[in-house]
This record gives structure tokens, sequence and C-alpha cells, in this order.
């Protein structure tokens, strides 16, 4: 309706007269806001009613449940990876709303994305309450001065409290600072699944209204300062019809197609490029558009070699934006290339051009991620905010037909005035009272210091400072002392003096001693070596780790020998063969479980450990 009227704005240079009442109107019909929330409160099925809601489906149109969750990863985990940006409009306003990971460890993509909003709604569990990826996005969101609507969910669960997380979502916001004005939060309380929002949670309304009324109510309407065109790229979108797509908000003037621009890169050098195509989020997709005024979120098409943070500046007087402060790395890992007896089997792409080009690939788009070359052109060292943003980078890779091996994840160690400093995180750990004894001392084993136990509801809550190498491997065992009732939860907090080393796995390995196939004989008698990792009939190779030991040290064992038949049958001696199920771990588990002498081997199809060294009389030659 408004590009009927914009004969009427002054053009002079594709600059558009920023006092035009028609701009104005554009500016109070937009709130941006982003949706934070903790791993699991409900912060996708918030967002699929949303969208039910403002009639974006068809009624006879299937769409599924958690809508934006739509990359296999996210579905099968039930975590929200990467940010996403859809658009409603509900009484003639646009709404952008951007999904946010609720993971610490992908605090690139939730730095970034807070950028575009104006306002956040945090969403909190009503029994958990705020939990520590919440005070990690939150902390974020208030420093960038973002107004809070906090929405109380889940409260027809059992056991819920809403009004004590209600309490305690304030004194959270109190402790990060938050100013006066962030303090006069508007709580909304209701249960995203039955579909209902509202101001009491005794009393259920009929539908989600209340919230979408609070957010245009409470949430400011961009109120971008007067000035020529600037726009920070805050995330890169790729279609292989139009190659690489810059996605951000525009932060004052306006944008249109045909446009010259000047890019602005981080690095303080401009390139001068000219707009193709403009892309404003409506629904689910992306339309079409002519022009994007200051306030509004959109897709650029047309600008070459931009990475995220630049910013798309007028073409006459650019200025650049300041750039995105990101929290550094706290892990690295080796990442190599495929070298087993096995290698080629089930990938496509096997070679280290391939491993290279995919991790540069990656880092245009992963602000958080670092890739750093080795002395050896196979070898690179990958620097990530956690075990699980690595792991899912691999995952990622295996399922796009790649092979590779990595190394032992190591924390980086930084020196602060003098001191060599370790990352710290705080752990948060609920766990029913009768195994809390056992949860504390796995945790103090690995130089964990208590900082809090309360009661929540029938669990005991417990809160503990802990160095972020000894949490490799402590998840598993403290599901397997808590009898897997442990609710495990852990964000980083600071740089703190290295506090000495941590005990790591008590067993050694089991090695294969040739390459074959592994007997069920053999590993019958094998068994009281230790616990195994493999089948009967599966494939081995000269190297690889098939098991745990039940001591110490490494024992190579041979699994491929078989009963010498003869004619001869004593009573006793031929019984059925009875195996204990080998054990598998999933990825993370994989990567905690290796020592520093050990690869895992990923493949689209498996996953295996192995020595770096395959052969037995190469290993005892470098432990001398």
């Amino acid at each position: 309706m408004f590009d009927k009227a914009l004969p009427n704005v002054h053009l002079e240079g594709m600059r558009t007269s920023i006092q035009s009442p028609i701009f104005a109107a554009r500016m109070t019909a937009i709130r941006n806001v982003a949706i934070i929330a903790h791993v699991d409160h409900g912060k996708t099925t918030l967002v699929d009613k949303i969208l039910h809601y403002c009639s974006l489906f068809r009624t006879n149109e299937s769409t599924g449940e958690l809508i934006l969750d739509n990359n296999d990863l996210e579905r099968e985990r039930g975590i929200t990876i990467l940010s996403k940006n859809v658009s409603v409009q509900y009484k003639g306003v646009k709404i952008n709303l951007i999904d946010t990971p609720g993971h610490a460890d992908f605090g690139g993509e939730v730095e970034r994305v807070l950028n575009m909003a104006d306002g956040v709604l945090l969403l909190v569990d009503a029994f958990e309450g705020p939990m520590p990826q919440t005070r990690y996005v939150l902390s974020k969101a208030l420093a960038l001065g973002k107004k809070p609507i906090v929405v109380v969910n889940k409260v027809d669960k059992e056991n819920c409290r809403p009004d004590e997380v209600q309490e305690s979502v304030f004194d959270l916001m109190f402790n990060l600072d938050a100013t006066e004005d962030q303090l006069e939060f508007r709580t909304v309380y209701g249960s995203a699944k039955q579909n209902w929002m509202g101001p009491d949670f005794k009393k259920p309304t009929e539908d989600i209204s209340y919230l979408l009324d609070s957010i245009l109510e409470e949430i400011p309407a961009p109120n971008p300062p007067e000035g020529n065109l600037q726009l920070q790229i805050t995330s890169i979108d790729y279609s292989k019809y139009t190659g690489r797509i810059a996605v951000g908000r525009v932060t004052r003037g306006s944008l249109a197609v045909n446009q010259p621009i000047n890019l602005m890169r981080r690095d303080g050098s401009s390139v001068a490029g000219r707009i193709k195509e403009i892309f404003i989020f409506e629904g689910l997709g992306k339309a079409k558009t002519e022009r994007v005024e200051a306030g509004d979120i959109c897709a650029v098409v047309g600008l070459e070699s931009f990475e995220i943070g630049d910013t798309i500046a007028d073409f006459e007087a650019p200025e650049a934006m300041p750039p995105m402060q990101i929290d550094e790395p706290t892990m690295s890992m080796v990442f190599t290339i495929n070298n087993s007896p096995f290698y080629g089997r089930e990938g496509q792409f096997v070679t280290s051009r391939h491993l290279r080009d995919r991790l540069m690939k990656e880092i245009e788009k992963n602000l958080a991620l670092k890739v750093m070359e080795t002395d050896s052109q196979d070898t690179f060292m990958v620097f990530g905010r956690g075990i699980l943003h690595l792991s899912i980078l691999i995952e990622t890779m295996r399922r796009e037909g790649y092979e590779l091996q990595v190394g032992q994840p190591r924390v980086i160690i930084k020196e602060i005035d003098g001191k060599k400093c370790e990352p710290v995180e705080i752990l948060t750990i609920d766990v029913p009272e009768e195994y809390s004894g056992k949860a504390i001392e796995q945790v103090t084993l690995r130089k964990g210091e208590l900082q809090i136990m309360e009661p929540k509801g029938d669990l005991i809550h417990l809160e503990f400072e802990i160095p972020s190498k000894a949490l490799m491997g402590l998840r598993t065992a403290l599901l397997n002392a808590t009898a897997g009732e442990a609710v495990v939860t852990h964000r980083f907090e600071s740089y703190q003096p290295i506090k000495g080393n941590v005990p790591e796995r008590q067993n050694g390995s089991l090695i294969a001693l040739e390459t074959g196939t592994a007997i069920a004989y053999a590993l019958d008698k094998l068994q009281d070596r230790g616990r195994f990792f493999i089948a009967p009939g599966e494939e081995v190779y000269m190297g690889q780790v098939v098991g745990e030991h039940s001591r110490d040290n490494d024992l190579v064992v041979n699994l491929t020998k078989t009963k010498k038949l003869s004619n001869v049958r004593a009573s006793g001696t031929d019984d059925k063969v009875q195996l204990a199920p080998p054990i598998r771990f999933s990825l993370e588990e994989n990567l905690e479980y290796i020592q520093e002498d050990e690869y895992v081997e990923i493949t689209p199809k498996s996953m295996r450990l192995r020595k770096i060294l395959l052969d037995e009389n190469d290993r005892k030659r470098a432990s001398r």
C-alpha cells in the first residue's frame, strides 16, 4: 500500500528523505523481536503457534510440529542450532520473529542476531525457571539495551511454580545489571502446547493474542538515527541460483534495487558494488521487493566477497558500523584426512583439498569458529566454543559425504597478567536427593567447587564452578552414578588461573592386532579382558580401538582368531557363545572418550576409534 505513495518521497542520489510521514508510518508498523530461552523450554513450539494464529497456513495445510527446526540435526536432537527469521502480520503490524539457539556453544549465532532485534521474548519453563543458557543469552540482550517481555511457559505442568519463577527472573535481571526500564518488564503466563497466553496463569485464555498484543505495546518500534544508508551483515544465506545472500537489518537510510553502494569490510577496506535484488521476510519465506526502509530485516543479492560483520554503506558518503564482538573460542581440535585402511569406502569427499575447502566455507557463516593451517597439508586446527559446537560441524560434514579424523579436544590456555589461565564454566545439576551425594563426589573429583545447593521441587539443585577440561566425559559419569536421573547443563563463565590436573580416563584400550573380521569365538574368549565396542562379523583393522581394557594399560588382542576344528568333541567345550552387547558411543561421547594418542575416524556410515600410530612397534618406539 505504501509503494503507490512513494513518489512523494524526495530522492536525491538514491537517498531517502528521513522526514517523510510515509516513512514514519512504516516504522511504527514493524516490530523486531528475538526469542531467547534455554534448550527445550518450548521456544520453537511457541513460534509454531504464532505462525498458525496469524493464519500463515491454509486450514487444510499439513505443517507438522517444530516448523522452524527444519534441519535434520535440529529435529533429531530437539534443539535449535541455527537462528532463523520469520515474519507475521498482526493488526496491520509486521512482526519479525528471530528464533535463537538456546545452547551457549552456539553463542556466536545469538550475539549476531540480537543486533537485529529491538526487544526480546524471554521464555522460561514454569518449573525449571531461568537456566544457565537463559542467563547467558539474556546477559547479551540486556547489555545491548533490548527491552524484555518475560513469558512463563508450560504452566500446565505438574509441580510448576510460576510466581517463584517470575521472581527468580527479576532477581536474575537485577544481577545482570538491567536498567530500571528493563526491570519493569511485562510477564505473560501460558502454555504454548495448549495454545494460550494471558496475564494470569490461573485463568487460561482462548488463544495467544495477549502475547502478540504485549509485543505491540511493549516492544519499541524501530527508531533509526538520521543519516545515510547503513546495513550490517549479520548472517549469510546461500542459493544455488544466485550464490551468497547477505542478511541484515537496515539500521538507517534505505536500500533500493540497482542502488550503488560501498561495502565496508571489517579490516577497514571498502569495495564498490550494486544491489541486484532485495528480499524481505514474509512468513517462512522471502518476498521480492524494490526497496527497504530503515528498521526492517532484509536479504540482499548481488554483492561479492562479503563477510559477516561487514557494512553495506552509502556510495558517496560511506560510514562503517562498529564490528561485532564475538566471544573467543574455548576449545580446539585437530581435523585431518582419513588415512585408515578403510578410507574411501563410504565417503565421497576424502582428500585434504575437500577438507580444507569445507572448513573455509564453514568459517564464512560460523563466526565463533576459527580454522588454522598446520605444518602438515593434511591437518588443520579447528577452534570452537565447546564440544557440542564442534560435534555439530563434524556431524553435518559426515552427512554431506565427508570422511575425516579428529583428535582429542583440548581447552585453550591464555596468559592473563603473566599467569596461565584456563576456561572455567558454571555447571548446573538437577538430581533426586538420594543421588545428590554421588553427583557432588563425581564433580569434586574433577576440581569442581560447589557454589549453590538448594531444593527445587522434588529435586536438589546444585551449581558448581568447574574447569572446562573437566567436563569431558563428566556427563556420562554422572548419568551412570545417578541411574540416568541427572539433568546437566553448563555455560562458560570466565578464564581463571589453572586449577591443576584433572583425572583422565582410568582404563586403557583394547587394540586390534590385525585386519580382518571379528569372530564371536575370539570375542568370547577375551570378554574377561574388558568391554567391547564392536559386534561379531564387523570388520576391524590393525591399530583400531575395539574396546576398553579392564586395567589401566593398553592391550593388543587378536579378534580374527577362529576355533581350530577337529574330529574330537569333548563335553562342555563346545558351549554356545554368549556375548555382552557392544557399547555404542554417540559422536560427543567418542570425542570425550579418546586419549591424546587416539583419533575418532568419522565416515558417513561409521564411527571408529583408532590409535594415531596403527603399528604396535611404532607406538612402542614413540613412547620411549
